[in-house]
């Protein structure tokens, strides 16, 4: 009996640890697939880092068990994984991020400041956090701010958040697109520059959506010119209803099925529209004729289609400076990496720092870059 028990267990975990591995396949080929037509695996893509740490749990219990050749099926699998692997986890051991910086540094900022809690002048909570936020900002003392979900008013008892920014933390320059947002109030990206603007331009997304643009401007720093991008794309629109029955789940209070309809729609269509955008965004820096920045919120992770559309060639900075996963959405999950710096083949990455801080939902990533020479 005992030995029939042994059988069955063995024969079990090697099942699902082929399932585990096939899931895992399917899940890096998200990147390549466009999710307009294949949703399906680009869920997978978003459970990669748990099939991933299943597949390395089998790998290492076979060898454990002194069973070898079990422990190929997960080895051979992490082996296919690696590109994946590759932009999920940043290998570099961890350093301090020096605020002094060499002479040809430039040193750009990107977050998604999330209106900066609140629109209108008042003395509660809220104005405590947007004071922080722009401190943390002043903190950095960088050439370049790329922020998104940026909101900003010109009309009584809101707060002019450009006007601040220009004035308080000295920053001449700036282009921002000034869609109207109710009553003299304004939402969209920005980028602040201390250097001179010389030229910008904007591309909007196609309906339905959401009205944010790809805005860039190009930054003459000395002799060179450089062009740097902002964007934040589309994101899933949870409401509070959706996180509620989110925790639901979590905590086994209700049924997955019941409660994730709704979510995985909100999800599946997020996915459809940022492959649109990332198509757009992909054309368009292509044909610029300056080195290139990219700074944004993708609202999607490494191991996606949008990531690898927008990035191309470029250098994801977290990944040639930062070690770990590089969480920057502080709700849902730690494996959600949404926020990033890119830079082209013309910058050698210095370094680059998270700022694991709870003011926005948002973590501010920074990155010193150097021109080549």
């Amino acid at each position: 009996m005992a030995s029939k028990f042994r059988i069955f267990t063995k024969r079990f975990f090697i099942f699902t640890n082929i399932a585990v591995v096939f899931f895992l396949l399917l899940s890096c080929l998200a990147p390549y697939l466009n999710p307009q037509k294949w949703w399906l695996i680009t869920f997978l893509g978003l459970g990669f880092p748990f099939l991933l740490i299943i597949t390395i749990f089998y790998l290492f219990g076979w060898l454990i068990l002194l069973k070898p050749k079990l422990a190929l099926i997960s080895g051979i699998a992490l082996l296919l994984s690696f590109k994946s692997i590759s932009v999920f986890f940043a290998f570099h051991k961890p350093a301090g991020f020096a605020m002094e910086r060499t002479p040809g540094t430039l040193r750009v900022v990107s977050w998604n400041v999330a209106r900066f809690i609140e629109l209108k002048e008042n003395n509660n909570k809220g104005s405590g956090i947007r004071k922080k936020m722009l401190a943390q900002l002043k903190e950095q003392n960088a050439d370049v701010l790329c922020l998104q979900e940026f909101h900003t008013a010109t009309g009584r008892n809101y707060y002019n958040n450009i006007k601040t920014i220009e004035n308080e933390l000295g920053y001449p320059y700036h282009y921002f697109v000034y869609d109207q947002d109710g009553d003299s109030l304004y939402y969209s990206s920005i980028i602040f520059s201390r250097f001179p603007i010389v030229d910008t331009g904007m591309i909007r997304y196609p309906r339905p959506t959401l009205p944010d643009v790809l805005i860039h401007a190009d930054i003459k720093m000395g002799k060179d010119t450089i062009r740097v991008y902002t964007t934040h794309l589309q994101s899933v629109q949870l409401g509070v209803t959706d996180y509620k029955k989110i925790d639901e789940i979590k905590g086994g209070k209700d049924s997955l099925v019941a409660n994730s309809k709704n979510i995985l729609s909100k999800i599946k269509r997020g996915f459809s529209y940022r492959s649109i955008q990332a198509d757009i965004i992909a054309e368009v820096m292509g044909d610029s004729p300056h080195p290139v920045i990219f700074c944004a919120d993708l609202n999607d992770v490494p191991n996606s289609y949008a990531y690898f559309t927008v990035r191309g060639k470029m250098q994801d900075t977290f990944l040639k400076k930062g070690f770990g996963i590089g969480r920057t959405f502080s709700s849902l999950s730690p494996t959600l990496r949404i926020d990033y710096i890119f830079a082209d083949k013309h910058f050698k990455i210095n370094q680059f720092r998270r700022l694991v801080r709870k003011l926005s939902d948002h973590y501010m990533i920074a990155a010193d870059v150097e021109l080549r020479k």
